[in-house]
């Protein structure tokens, strides 16, 4: 029997067949990357360039595009903080809500509407009114508001103009209407339409007490709103690339059966035909504004 080996001779066998390098030659793991996701709504594209554009750039401009200067559309009170002094709004009638005296139904009842839009938007209806400066200078402000049912002219709609109106003509303060509207609320019929001579008729007195009026007229101001008090301004301001006309273009071409001029009842064929004053930038707004004050000594 040969010899034994000696205690520090001896190998013990491994648990595996595979040797460990040392701690000190192992390779460093491989730090696990987490991908994080873009947040929803950060980014949106441009109707007017097609630009990916980031969102807060637009919102902080107005929504104004700060590539081609597309003009977005505001809901009221997003108007009302644009054109008024910080602090200095006081609104006027806001709890006056809509009826429905003709319970009028067409695909949903009348009712079932305004309480849809009255949910989406937190409005009563749709527009806003009220006192406030414009840098300084006293106004009486209404702003109608396309979220609300395409800012359909209603009986709402014209009482508070009427109000805001009648409130200018007793002050003697300007007044500024900005118009965003698809028209005459259908589901009103006769009520609706009553608005645009009740809302002329107080322009009219408005008029002639020596009253300054400003109209401003957003993407889209069409149908009866156009047809009454969005064109009876001392001066009409139009927003570029603004949709202003009674009916759409696409019912007169069915209607007339020819092809309209391009641009056709864009805020710059308007103000080529006469129709309009002046074109201005939604960043110049305010300033023009109180210029026009200014320069009626009011």
């Amino acid at each position: 029997m040969g010899p034994t080996p000696s205690q520090e001779e001896r190998v013990e066998p491994t648990s595996s067949p595979v040797s460990r390098p040392a701690a000190a030659e192992r390779p460093e793991a491989t730090p696990r990357v987490v991908k994080k996701g873009v947040p929803e709504g950060l980014w949106l594209r441009c109707p007017g360039c097609g630009e990916t554009i980031f969102r807060k750039a637009f919102d902080a401009d107005h929504k104004v595009c700060p590539k081609c200067r597309h003009h977005g559309r505001l809901t009221a009170r997003e108007r009302v903080a644009q054109l008024i002094d910080p602090g200095t709004f006081e609104p006027l009638h806001a709890d006056i809500a809509p009826a429905d005296p003709l319970q009028f139904v067409d695909l949903l009842p009348y009712r079932d509407r305004v309480a849809a839009s009255q949910r989406k938007t937190g409005e009563n209806d749709g527009v806003q009114t009220g006192t406030g400066f414009i840098k300084g200078r006293k106004v009486v402000l209404a702003a109608l508001d396309f979220s609300f049912m395409g800012g359909s002219m209603g009986s709402v709609i014209g009482e508070k103009t009427t109000l805001a109106i009648e409130l200018a003509t007793n002050r003697d303060w300007p007044l500024v209407i900005v118009s965003c509207s698809g028209g005459a609320r259908m589901q009103e019929s006769g009520f609706s339409l009553m608005q645009m001579a009740k809302t002329s008729s107080a322009l009219a007195r408005f008029d002639e007490s020596g009253g300054l009026f400003i109209s401003v007229l957003a993407d889209p101001t069409t149908g009866g709103v156009t047809a009454s008090f969005a064109m009876l301004g001392d001066v009409i301001i139009a927003e570029p690339r603004a949709l202003i006309g009674f009916a759409g273009p696409r019912v007169i071409a069915q209607t007339i059966r020819q092809e309209l001029p391009a641009g056709f009842q864009t805020s710059e064929f308007l103000l080529e035909s006469g129709f309009v004053d002046r074109i201005v930038d939604r960043a110049d707004l305010r300033s023009e504004i109180s210029r026009l004050i200014d320069y009626a000594g009011k």
